[in-house]
C-alpha cells in the first residue's frame, strides 16, 4: 500500500497502523518513517495529535485550522480504548445532552488530554471486570469512517452510567439519555448489573427496570436477580442527599427523580 491509499482510509491512525501498512512496500526503519511522517506534515497532508497518533488532512483543507473526527481520536488514544459511559450514550445518539468531553476505558494509563477545545479523558476498567476477564463485556465493534472502534452497547452504557454517575453527566442528564432508548436486551442488562458485583449499583439499575416495567417488558424474574444482591440496609441512590426509601430496592431514591421535576420545568 502506498502513502496515499493509506492516507484517504486512515482518517485518523498511529505511528504502529502506518508501519504495518507500509511494510511490505517500504523500509520500516525508524529514522526513514520519521523522514516520510515529517515530509507530510510539512506538506500539510497530516497533522500530528499527540506522539505517535496522526489524522490525515483532506485535500483543500487549512491543517492548523482542520478538527479530525474525534470519536476516532479517542478511540485511538490507546491501544484498547472502548468508548463508554455518557461519551456512548452519546456516540449512539442517546445522550440528551451533547458533551465536549470523552471517555473511554483503557487498561492504559493516560491523563486526561485536551485537544481542539475537547477534552479527553481514560478511566480504568471496573476491578471486578478485571478480575473476572471480562472487560469486554458489551463491547461492540463499530465502523467509524472505514475504520473499527469499540464502543459500549447501550446496555452496558446504562448500568455503568448508574454505576457511575460521576461519568454520566449528573442525575438528570442519566436519567433522560436512558429513558430516551426504545429497547434495551434487558437480559444482558441484568448479567453485567451483576457481574459488577455491587450492590448499589444493582439496585439503581432495578429501581430504573421496575420504573419501565412495561415500556422495557421486564420480567418479574429479571428484577428478582437484582433484588437478591440488593443492599442489606438503605443505601443512598445520590449519597449526600435525602430522598424517599423504594422499599423493594433498599434505595433512597432523590425527590426530584420520584418526581421528574424535569418535565414540569420550563
Amino acid at each position: 500500500m502506498d502513502m496515499r491509499t493509506f492516507l484517504a482510509k486512515h482518517p485518523v491512525f498511529t505511528r504502529a497502523e502506518l508501519e504495518d501498512a507500509l511494510r511490505a512496500d517500504y523500509s520500516t526503519n525508524r529514522d526513514a518513517m520519521n523522514a516520510r511522517l515529517a515530509h507530510h506534515v510539512r506538506a500539510g497532508h497530516v497533522v500530528q495529535i499527540q506522539r505517535g497518533l496522526y489524522a490525515s488532512v483532506p485535500a483543500g483543507t487549512d491543517p492548523p485550522s482542520f478538527v479530525p473526527d474525534l470519536w476516532l481520536v479517542a478511540a485511538k488514544l490507546t491501544a484498547d480504548a472502548v468508548i463508554a459511559y455518557h461519551s456512548a450514550f452519546q456516540f449512539h445518539g442517546r445522550a440528551y445532552s451533547v458533551s465536549n468531553e470523552y471517555v473511554f476505558l483503557s487498561s492504559q494509563p493516560m491523563r486526561p488530554k485536551e485537544y481542539r477545545g475537547c477534552r479527553f479523558r481514560r478511566v480504568a476498567y471496573p476491578k471486578a471486570l478485571r478480575t473476572a476477564g471480562k472487560e469486554q463485556f458489551g463491547a461492540e465493534t463499530v465502523d467509524r469512517q472505514g475504520l473499527d472502534i469499540r464502543v459500549a452497547s447501550l446496555e452496558r452504557s446504562l448500568v455503568d452510567v448508574l454505576d457511575r454517575p460521576d461519568l454520566g453527566g449528573g442525575w438528570e442528564e442519566i436519567w433522560r439519555s436512558i429513558e430516551s432508548v426504545e429497547y434495551y436486551d434487558i437480559q444482558q442488562v441484568v448479567n453485567y448489573a451483576l457481574l459488577l458485583g455491587n450492590a448499589t449499583t444493582a439496585a439503581r439499575v432495578g429501581f430504573f427496570l421496575e420504573q419501565h416495567r412495561e415500556q422495557l417488558m421486564v420480567d418479574d424474574s429479571q428484577l428478582d436477580r437484582l433484588k437478591e444482591t440488593r443492599p442489606r440496609q438503605p443505601h443512598y441512590m445520590k449519597p449526600g442527599t435525602t430522598g424517599r426509601l423504594a422499599a423493594d430496592w433498599n434505595l433512597i431514591v432523590p425527590e426530584n427523580i420520584l418526581a421528574r421535576v424535569w418535565e414540569t420545568e420550563i
